[in-house]
């Protein structure tokens, strides 16, 4: 058995969403806050409620300006891959896909500033659900039609360890901040880059 798909949560995985957050809201510790509510918002939310709508909603909830989502998205070409991005990506032979928890429109723009040529690009709003709802991972399985078991998911925050390993997928947690890891489930592999990424992808097709 061997990797057959790669398929990576985008705004943490691959993007360093939070320093825009950050910057936007004016200081570190008004961003974390907004983004922490933005989060609790999503993971309760149930059927997909507009990325756009949550985000405003999560700034007023903490006592930030409902104005501070519009600006998110008129700095959202702010987007910047990880330095690692482009050179990792470029070496793995084999299809590369996204699941993000995000609208259609801003998935698509967000991908775009990853500047990594993706076969499949799945946003909450297309699966009807937000991430760690089975649907976005199930979406993308589907999309690339590959087996769960012979697929890797690179996942950028803690919750999305349980939930793709939940679907059958092995788990990189790219673990940028050197989070400790969840209590209930495990990722298969866990580093604060995305560099040996293609080390393990590397090890797991020779011996296989």
């Amino acid at each position: 058995m061997k990797y057959d798909a790669v398929v990576f949560d985008l705004l943490t995985a691959l993007l360093d969403s939070w320093t825009l957050w950050n910057d936007v809201a004016g200081l570190d510790d008004a961003g974390l806050r907004w983004r922490r509510r933005y989060l609790e918002i999503t993971y309760g939310c149930g059927a997909y409620r507009p990325y756009e709508l949550l985000v405003r909603e999560a700034a007023c909830d903490v006592g930030l300006p409902e104005t501070l989502g519009q600006m998110l998205e008129q700095r959202w070409g702010e987007l910047t891959p990880w330095p690692e991005v482009s050179r990792v990506l470029a070496g793995l032979p084999v299809p590369l896909a996204v699941a993000t928890n995000c609208s259609i429109r801003l998935g698509r723009h967000a991908a775009e500033r990853a500047a990594v040529a993706f076969k499949v690009v799945i946003t909450a709003e297309e699966a009807g659900f937000y991430k760690p709802r089975p649907e976005p991972y199930r979406a993308v399985l589907a999309a690339l039609g590959t087996d769960p078991a012979r697929t890797l998911f690179v996942a950028g925050s803690a919750s999305d360890v349980p939930g793709a390993k939940a679907v059958g997928m092995a788990v990189y947690w790219h673990n940028r901040s050197g989070l400790a890891a969840p209590d209930h489930t495990r990722p298969d592999y866990c580093e604060t880059t995305l560099d040996p990424l293609a080390d393990v992808f590397r090890i797991r097709q020779a011996a296989r």
